[in-house]
């Protein structure tokens, strides 16, 4: 690059360039790096930028792979960039601006080139090109095996000790990408890397001991969401004579390198929300997101994965468990809010699957705040927003739902929550309704959704789930909430009744006719049933145990009464539908004795008094619905790609080559 670069168009014949992927080697202290790492072009800010940058940079890379075996230059660099970053603290503190760009510029090329080198070569190929040295061709040196775990390592620290200033947002920034480019080796294989070089540098020896720091700053840079700064903040003067460095980088490290890492993303435009958001914040969660979901090591489990799974309030005083060696204390509060406000993002909602799923001690805290409905109220929204959701974003907001629900307390308090005028709710207008009756009702607009277009069972299954699990603690259901738990209903009974005529009809038909195979009916049929046997689970275990609290259910189930019938007799539903038909013919009677034409409310004050009537011991009991979410065996092989793909698509940060990707397809991606 150099102090001649002005475009991405000229890279390709920089002179500075060529002559670091040339076939001279370049001594670590020579005066030729002083002039490469000062550089300053209009850098790329959208993905097409970035697709430009590879393809202006892609010959130096290739010329580098072929020659670096001989010259080393690869090795020299990393040795200049670790030089100078033991001085980036104090830099930080005397605010030595053309120190840490220096650094900065070093850094942006070794994770330019490192991108490439990953993704053309093996990570045994990657190591032997860090040992290189300027020696006869091939050969290299003993001394310098570990420069790669010196670079991890270096980069861990950078991460963990640079305090977070302006002049040092780029660098931080920086690091962390670099970090996320040395595991991208994942994206180049099919099958989960569960032995890695990388993994095992960040597992074991020098960069064990920062595991609880890293991932405790990787949070708190995801808590603090701090954004770019302003442009302005590195401000130097040009030298005149042309020659030496270039310092006029008020829209370089400022405003313009770090966009090479924060903006575009793979075939999408840069939206308002997203140049608005921080894009440390947004790297950092990623990096953490991938680091938490390495396989273990075959001798030693996640130390990532542990840390997140063992850390604690800042205002626990209780002793940490020997048993958790990575353990850290947070600002459960500061987390709580940041979590709250960033669900609109598929890695901010996995994150908190991640900890309400693994950490017990966030689970805990979570499900003892009194404003759970900041939380709940950005999962709701984006399973209603369903159809603009991609598969797994709607899956773990669905699974964060099953997990909440297995608490009796969140299943009670929800209902004691009253919200006013929910404007994304479009189906009808809500001007008071219970974040309990709210949560019912997206859950089966979900399911209502899934049975008309994705037909998904495990989609099925855990909204079913979730409901089940709040039934028995159902309160005071607003009236529009009852009406759809018994419209579903309605609609699984036609889906019922539709399939069986297909199967019926189909039989006949099969009588004259041997030439062609059955659908396979009995199938749909047993799928459905389940279905419907589930739902009247629900109603049951509702009417069971909160019968006094419910009349609008009660209302809404008199007045559908007829959709039952069918099923009194059903060998399938005989047991279940006991409850439900003592309930209906009760409420019957009552409204038949008090004469006809009632009004609404009368009917309702009916139900209200003829439940305190009913004597509890004449409805059977049942065992209580609960069902515990239980992670998949072998999660990996679904969330390591799931991982990726949101680094690959929301890493406005890398432009990888799609042609590249072996992990998962485009089209899944």
């Amino acid at each position: 690059m150099g102090a001649n670069s002005s475009s991405i168009s000229e890279l390709p014949e920089n002179e500075y360039l060529k002559k670091l992927s040339g076939a001279e080697p370049i001594s670590e202290n020579d005066p030729f790096w002083n002039q490469l790492l000062s550089f300053s072009f209009t850098t790329p800010t959208n993905s097409a930028d970035l697709k430009l940058l590879e393809e202006a940079t892609i010959s130096v890379c290739k010329s580098l792979v072929e020659k670096n075996p001989r010259t080393g230059n690869l090795g020299s660099l990393v040795k200049v960039f670790l030089s100078r970053t033991k001085e980036l603290k104090i830099s930080a503190e005397c605010q030595n601006h053309l120190f840490i760009w220096q650094a900065h510029n070093a850094l942006f090329i070794i994770c330019c080139l490192l991108k490439v080198f990953i993704s053309r070569m093996s990570e045994e190929e990657l190591q032997l090109h860090f040992t290189y040295e300027e020696k006869a061709p091939g050969s290299y040196g003993t001394e310098c095996e570990d420069l790669i775990e010196e670079l991890l390592c270096c980069l861990i620290q950078l991460i963990v000790e640079i305090p977070l200033l302006d002049i040092t947002y780029s660098i931080s920034l920086a690091a962390v990408t670099t970090l996320i480019v040395f595991l991208s080796c994942q994206l180049f294989h099919k099958e989960i890397l569960r032995e890695s070089i990388i993994h095992k540098y960040l597992m074991h020896g020098r960069c064990l001991p920062y595991t609880s720091r890293l991932v405790k700053t990787l949070l708190y840079n995801f808590i603090r969401q701090e954004r770019s700064p302003p442009p302005g903040t590195h401000v130097f003067q040009q030298q005149t004579d042309g020659g030496g460095l270039l310092y006029g980088i008020a829209s370089g490290v400022a405003t313009g390198l770090w966009t090479v890492f924060t903006l575009g993303g793979v075939g999408s435009k840069p939206s308002p929300q997203l140049e608005q958001c921080s894009p440390l914040a947004n790297q950092s969660l990623l990096l953490l997101l991938v680091l938490a979901n390495l396989t273990d090591a075959p001798d030693t489990p996640n130390p990532y994965r542990q840390a997140i799974m063992s850390f604690k309030n800042t205002q626990d005083s209780t002793a940490f468990s020997s048993s958790s060696p990575h353990a850290f204390q947070i600002n459960f509060n500061s987390l709580y809010t940041a979590l709250c406000e960033q669900q609109k993002s598929d890695q901010a909602t996995l994150l908190l699957y991640m900890l309400l799923h693994q950490n017990g001690n966030v689970r805990t805290y979570v499900l003892a705040r009194t404003d759970i409905e900041n939380l709940v109220l950005p999962i709701l929204e984006i399973l209603y927003h369903v159809e603009e959701r991609n598969s797994h974003h709607v899956y773990m907001a669905l699974i964060i739902l099953l997990i909440l629900t297995e608490d009796d307390g969140f299943n009670r308090s929800i209902h004691e929550v009253i919200l006013k005028n929910i404007t994304w709710y479009a189906e009808r207008v809500l001007t008071e309704i219970s974040l309990g009756s709210l949560l019912i009702l997206v859950v089966i607009r979900t399911i209502q959704y899934n049975m008309t277009r994705t037909r998904d069972k495990y989609l099925h299954t855990n909204c079913l789930a979730a409901l089940a699990n709040m039934s028995a603690q159902f309160r005071s259901l607003h009236q529009y909430a009852a009406q759809r738990i018994i419209s579903l209903f309605s609609l699984l009974s036609k889906k019922h009744n539709k399939v069986l005529e297909q199967a019926t009809q189909s039989l006949r038909g099969s009588l004259g006719s041997n030439d062609s195979p059955l659908p396979d009916y009995a199938q749909d049929l047993n799928v459905i049933e389940e279905v419907i046997r589930m739902m009247l689970e629900i109603i049951n275990s509702c009417l069971t145990n909160s019968l006094h609290h419910n009349p609008n259910l009660v209302y809404a189930l008199l007045y559908k009464r007829d959709l039952f019938e069918q099923f009194r007799t059903h060998p399938s539903f005989q047991d279940i539908m006991q409850n439900i038909d003592l309930v209906i013919s009760f409420f019957s009677s009552r409204l038949e004795q008090a004469g006809a034409e009632l009004s609404v409310e009368r009917v309702l004050e009916i139900i209200k008094q003829g439940a305190v009537a009913l004597p509890k011991d004449r409805l059977r009991k049942f065992p209580e619905l609960k069902f515990k979410y239980v992670e998949e065996e072998q999660p990996e092989e679904f969330f390591i790609p799931y991982v990726w793909s949101l680094v690959y698509n929301s890493a406005v940060a890398l432009y990888w080559n799609p042609h590249d990707i072996q992990l998962f397809t485009m089209d899944s991606g």
